[in-house]
């Protein structure tokens, strides 16, 4: 559940630490655009949310689901654990 795996954290982002962290390791496309969407909803502007994932279209589709909903993707780092952490700004 999208609950469940988002969290308050303090996982390493592209500008720091995020303000959301979704765990969306071993989900595949379209689950962790669900999740991040989820995660985005009723959040304030400037709010960050960063999607840990091992689904290699998460790296097209996390940037393409901020720019077609307004927001600012922020960029994407490498994790310890394989996976890529891709962080978005909400405006």
């Amino acid at each position: 559940m999208a609950e469940d795996r988002a969290s308050g954290g303090d996982d390493a982002s592209p500008s720091g630490a995020a303000d959301v962290t979704i765990d969306a390791t071993g989900l595949l496309c379209p689950l962790p655009i669900i999740e991040l969407g989820r995660a985005a909803r009723g959040r304030a502007p400037g709010t960050t949310i960063t999607v840990v994932c091992t689904d290699v279209a998460a790296r097209l589709d996390v940037p393409a689901w901020a720019r077609m909903t307004g927001h600012e993707f922020v960029g994407e780092t490498k994790t310890d654990g394989g996976a890529v952490a891709l962080t978005v700004r909400l405006l």
